[in-house]
């Protein structure tokens, strides 16, 4: 059977495409250290370290008192709400404090580290939210200042969205001049007025940082695939003790929460636009 030059070139390029695609469902497969659905509770559906998410009535009773058995927190999974299945629903403002552990869930190291972490948000900040500061997600093992990747909104009327990426305190702040005061401090934030968060539809976030510890770090901030801003000076130290790092969740957040993936490396454009599609992502995965 003969086939005409056009068709043998679509075929070649078929092929092409398919084997493309493949190398990157393959690239973020093995990526992956951490991935926490919340479609059938809180145990991580994948994780390199611990899968188990933890919870204590503060961050002082952290080990003394922690549990996999959800006792202090005022969080539950609800089945068919999220993304993409189930979701964690965070009910109220508490001082519990909800976690996963940092240890081998993340790239970490200390002189050079790099990663991609991304989840999903549902809620109205302005409506929803009680006053006082709330992180969505904070990862340290000390201090929101002191070693430390997160975001929050603000504590203002009008919320705004930060992304925060802190170097070691004694490096970034050795004077101990309050953040409000601190130029140095809001080098290394980004903000996002009038973010796009809302109770109908979820709000993808997602951070990649690249550099941290090395003196020429940097970092990029995701809204529903849109680069929002890097913050800057990001030269400090990043020091932590490792046993002692958290992942934590939902502090001072009531909204729902899902489909945490951390990634060992910095995510492009495109693979960041893959993740927007976690219906078939999951299917890849």
């Amino acid at each position: 059977m003969k086939y005409s030059f056009l068709t043998l070139v679509f075929v070649a390029l078929l092929i092409s495409c398919n084997s493309q695609k493949t190398e990157e469902k393959d690239s973020l497969k093995e990526s992956l250290l951490f991935h926490a659905s919340f479609d059938n509770g809180t145990t991580a559906d994948f994780s390199k370290g611990d899968p188990n998410l933890y919870n204590a009535p503060n961050r002082r009773a952290i080990t003394d008192s922690s549990s996999t058995e959800i006792i202090y927190a005022d969080i539950s999974t609800v089945k068919e709400e999220g993304v993409s299945g189930g979701a964690l629903k965070f009910n109220d403002k508490t001082r519990a404090v909800v976690y996963f552990k940092s240890k081998d869930n993340l790239n970490y190291h200390p002189e050079n580290w790099q990663g991609t972490i991304s989840f999903w948000l549902q809620l109205n900040p302005n409506e929803d939210l009680k006053p006082g500061f709330c992180d969505p997600i904070q990862i340290t093992d000390v201090a929101y200042n002191d070693a430390s990747i997160w975001v929050d909104f603000t504590k203002d009327s009008l919320r705004q969205f930060r992304l925060g990426v802190i170097g070691d305190y004694n490096s970034w702040n050795p004077d101990s001049i309050p953040p409000a005061e601190n130029p140095a401090y809001e080098e290394r934030l980004v903000r996002v007025q009038n973010p796009p968060f809302n109770r109908n539809s979820w709000t993808h976030v997602v951070i990649t940082h690249h550099g941290l510890g090395s003196g020429n770090g940097n970092a990029t901030l995701y809204l529903n695939g849109e680069a929002k801003g890097s913050p800057l000076n990001l030269k400090d130290p990043f020091g932590w003790d490792l046993e002692k790092s958290n992942i934590f969740l939902g502090l001072s957040y009531i909204g729902l929460f899902d489909e945490l993936m951390i990634f060992d490396k910095v995510l492009t454009k495109d693979e960041i636009k893959r993740l927007g599609d976690i219906k078939k992502l999951k299917e890849a995965l």
